[in-house]
């Protein structure tokens, strides 16, 4: 058979360039040694999983660190799961959350396009390189043939595929695959697999190490009928001319890698690193133990969850860090005010078995994360997760930027002996501190209404907003005095049954009415920023509602 002019038939376009074309316009990177070149190439679905940040992480980790180079490539071969404005997604989220690429689908570079529909007339040159080769052919078979193989395969426990007696089309005459042509039948074109399920051999995995692979016998699509090319061959292709040299993803992708191997093998290319990364799975109480974080019933899943939330990125990348390198813990707690970038990061720290997702975790280094900022800081990070995601009367209540600079200047404790840790993300901490900007409503005291009413006509009747914290005080124990409440703690605790209670009892009262809380920072200080007025509003309006 006249394999080039084959080639020719399957694949007429007179402007393709030779694939020599490609390796010189492609040529290898000029790198430092050691350095690596890593991917990150999400499918354009309009969901981005916590699983994509944690894998660009890694691979932005390893290529920074070792001198080398991220890109990001679109992997958009698959029309019928594209989503309108998916690629605006990725790369915000990615953005948002500090991923730096050095190249690719939002920045351009040398080794473009980056978009693999981009790409398509460089995927038919090879394919019909392969053609030349003998290493590839064309398949007629209708989709009701296929699923006639399918079912006979399942029906006798079959290994399932396109293969051996179930490879129809493998060994066709020249002469039938021209009557097909001339007849007009679709085709796609398959690699011509040389590979024996009954051969095995040892892999290097980045991560997990050794392991056994069985050789391929399959012989997948690499072009489908409208031209464009299969994941399996695309990302080979667009692997080995961007010159990547680790390509870290799922452990999903491991029954696929016997694929891969032959086709670089075939097409005569190095092959790359492969490390496949284990998945991030949750402790499931229902089902019995863990499973694997799921997009469909885990909204923690979706890196929307946490932008909506407002969780600071720096929390969310160094929560991730902690999973992804089991010395990473010791080494910030070593070195807490080092950037995460000057961490040793390695690949062969990597977890070989899945990543035990701890949202309790995260909340923890949140608090730390947030406690740390300035309150300009927070107030820049408050506003701007408000635009995005608060409802419209939480964004006026951030648009006083002096006002909200002091309100957090006493919620976070700034100047005082030991920083608060009360805000785990913007959503809670607004919520936490809305009070400064509207009454409380349905309050809910301990004390009866009477004592209420006692306590808040009293107390307010002597405050006087110039009061320092001790005549402040001084006048919260005179109102409990008044009242037969125990304004001394000791006595109190010496003979509680001879009180209505205690001073503490007293400024609860007062705490609920203007902040419709029990637990609050220093209750004179919020009552210096609400103001004279606004505290005997409150006050009177709390009566009026018993």
């Amino acid at each position: 058979m006249d394999l080039n002019k084959l080639a020719d038939a399957l694949i007429p376009d007179e402007d393709l360039e030779p694939i020599e074309a490609y390796e010189e316009k492609y040529p290898a990177r000029d790198l430092p040694k050691g350095a690596e070149v890593t991917r990150l190439a999400p499918s354009p679905t309009g969901f981005m999983h916590l699983g994509n940040l944690y894998v660009a992480l890694a691979n932005e980790r390893i290529a920074h660190g070792s001198g080398g180079v991220l890109f990001l490539r679109i992997e958009d071969t698959d029309s019928k799961r594209k989503v309108e404005g998916a690629v605006d997604v990725i790369r915000s989220s990615l953005r948002y959350f500090g991923v730096q690429f050095d190249e690719g689908a939002d920045i351009g570079g040398a080794y473009g396009p980056y978009y693999q529909q981009q790409r398509a007339k460089i995927y038919r040159a090879y394919a019909k390189e392969l053609i030349r080769r003998g290493r590839a052919y064309p398949c007629f078979c209708t989709e009701e043939e296929l699923a006639a193989v399918r079912e006979k395969q399942t029906e006798n426990k079959l290994l399932p595929g396109y293969y051996g007696e179930f490879a129809k089309c493998r060994n066709l005459t020249e002469e039938e695959i021209y009557c097909n042509l001339a007849a007009g039948k679709p085709y796609v074109i398959r690699f011509r697999s040389e590979g024996d399920v009954n051969q095995k051999s040892v892999f290097h995995d980045a991560i997990k190490g050794e392991i056994t692979v069985t050789e391929n016998n399959q012989d997948v699509v690499i072009l489908k009928s409208d031209g464009i090319p299969t994941y399996h061959f695309a990302h080979v292709v667009d692997d080995h001319l961007m010159r990547t040299t680790l390509v870290i993803r799922g452990e999903e992708w491991l029954a696929s890698l016997p694929i891969h191997i032959e086709l670089f093998g075939a097409l005569g290319f190095r092959l790359p690193r492969y490390g496949h990364n284990c998945s991030i799975q949750k402790i499931d109480e229902a089902e019995g133990g863990r499973r694997k974080l799921s997009k469909r019933k885990d909204p923690e899943a979706s890196l929307v969850f946490y932008r909506e939330e407002g969780y600071h990125p720096l929390a969310v990348r160094t929560y991730l860090m902690t999973l992804l390198n089991s010395n990473f813990e010791e080494w910030r707690m070593k070195y807490p005010d080092k950037p995460l970038e000057e961490f040793k990061f390695s690949i062969g720290k990597m977890g070989k078995s899945g990543a035990l997702f701890d949202l309790d975790k995260l909340n923890d280094i949140s608090k730390e994360i947030l406690s740390s900022l300035s309150a300009e800081e927070m107030y820049d990070f408050l506003c701007e997760w408000a635009r995005g995601y608060a409802p419209e009367e939480l964004r006026t209540c951030l648009a006083d930027r002096a006002y909200l600079l002091r309100v957090l200047t006493l919620c976070m404790g700034i100047g005082s002996k030991k920083r608060r840790k009360d805000f785990i993300t913007a959503r809670q901490a607004a919520e936490t501190i809305a009070y400064f900007f509207r009454a409380p409503q349905n309050l809910s005291f301990r004390a009866d209404g009477e004592t209420v009413k006692e306590v808040l006509g009293r107390f307010m009747a002597s405050y006087d907003p110039t009061d320092d914290n001790a005549a402040w005080f001084d006048k919260m124990k005179k109102t409990a005095d008044a009242l037969g409440f125990a304004s001394d703690m000791k006595a109190y605790k010496a003979a509680p049954d001879a009180y209505r209670g205690n001073v503490s009892d007293v400024a609860e009262i007062v705490r609920v009415a203007l902040t419709g809380q029990a637990n609050t920072p220093d209750l004179c200080t919020i009552m210096s920023v609400l103001g004279e007025e606004e505290c005997r509003r409150r006050a009177a309006a709390a009566v009026a509602s018993l």
